[in-house]
């Protein structure tokens, strides 16, 4: 096997910088180390590259790279959309599999995925023989993820992150997608921050720097979005809890609400004592919304369905509800695809253009998929 070595942070420097004390930057001291050998797997020791080269970000510090990595694994369809608009392959494996919807990329000529091999870490927890199989079978060379997620939701300890970042693959990255875990005390990255780092992962920046010249270009064509509270649509974001109850979702800073900061929207929900659900873990059900009333129900753990699939299965029985068919969203046809928790720069242009499409009547396109098939294609 002719495969990369890597330069990793120690795991006493992965320690560090996982409790949160490099908060107010990107570097962190690291110790390179020679990879290590378990009696699990063993990491190559040949290189392909004279050339070592470092990122870094917090909260995992730097990790130096003796060439590009080629096979890897990411917890979310965020760092999943990265690699495909850099050009990289598939990830070998995601927390969950299914919440990585590639059927935004039918928007995009000559870009799709087949994730038909793409492994869930998460079944029932997530347990280190997964990772090592991965390495076994596949040789992972990097692993792009927030570690703190691994400790703080399913219960990993410290060391267990030091032996997979040495055993495995070297990890880097950053719980993006939400910014209401108490535990995620250090700095965030906007989608296009973390992005950058990715870029720079696989040695791909002048792609990203085509995707954010787009994005540029993308902003500017939302000059029509309205700035008086009279005018921007009031909406509320849900996930089904029950037949007639849900999750509220409060638009926060994270990428998962990116769209919706951007076409700035008014959060019905938050403009009452209902609680994000990361908060309160609580439901509301057809009677609260009908006193909030929005204008546009957005409906999110839909987004595998066609727009006529979500119509039949979700709107049809809240027309045909009592309580639901009074509600102003139902009545004037405003329940929609409630978007992605993850999204990367593809899916954010898709997904953007389809809210505009649906909250301001917008029939023009917003972004050149063409644009972001030729980048993602390496026709810069």
């Amino acid at each position: 096997m002719d495969r990369r070595k890597f330069l990793g942070t120690t795991g006493a420097v992965l320690g560090a910088a996982l409790a949160g004390c490099q908060s107010s930057g990107d570097s962190t001291t690291s110790t390179t180390t020679q990879p290590t050998t378990d009696s699990t797997t063993t990491k190559e020791t040949t290189t392909q590259s004279s050339t070592p080269y470092s990122v870094s970000m917090v909260p995992t510090g730097e990790v130096t790279f003796e060439s590009v990595p080629e096979t890897w694994i990411a917890n979310n369809g965020s760092y999943a959309d990265m690699g495909l608009a850099l050009g990289v392959e598939e990830p070998k494996a995601l927390w969950l599999a299914n919440r990585w919807h590639t059927n935004y990329y039918d928007e995009i000529p000559d870009v799709s995925v087949d994730k038909s091999d793409t492994i869930s870490l998460y079944q029932d927890g997530i347990s280190k023989e997964r990772f090592y199989a991965l390495e076994q079978e596949h040789g992972i060379d990097v692993q792009v993820y927030d570690p703190n997620f691994l400790i703080n939701r399913f219960g990993w300890k410290q060391a267990d992150v030091d032996e997979i970042a040495n055993g495995v693959a070297p990890i880097l990255g950053n719980s993006i997608f939400s910014q209401t875990y108490p535990w995620h005390d250090y700095r965030y990255y906007s989608l296009y921050e973390a992005f950058e780092k990715v870029a720079q992962v696989f040695q791909q920046q002048e792609r990203y720097e085509a995707f954010a010249s787009l994005h540029q270009e993308f902003q500017s064509n939302l000059d029509f979005v309205p700035t008086s509270d009279s005018e921007r649509p009031r909406i509320a974001i849900l996930w089904p809890a029950s037949d007639s109850s849900f999750y509220p979702y409060l638009v926060g800073d994270g990428t998962s609400y990116k769209q919706w900061r951007d076409l700035n929207v008014r959060d019905a929900l938050a403009e009452t004592d209902v609680q994000d659900f990361h908060s309160g873990r609580g439901e509301i059900d057809y009677e609260t919304l009908l006193e909030v009333d929005p204008d546009a129900l957005m409906i999110r753990g839909h987004e595998s369905k066609t727009a006529d699939e979500f119509q039949e299965s979700v709107v049809a029985p809240m027309e045909s509800d009592n309580t639901a068919s009074q509600l102003t969203a139902v009545q004037n046809g405003d329940v929609y695809r409630g978007g992605p928790l993850y999204q990367g720069p593809i899916s954010n242009l898709v997904v953007t253009q389809r809210a505009a499409e649906q909250l301001y009547d917008v029939d023009e396109q917003l972004y050149d998929p063409q644009r972001v098939s030729d980048i993602a294609n390496g026709n810069i």
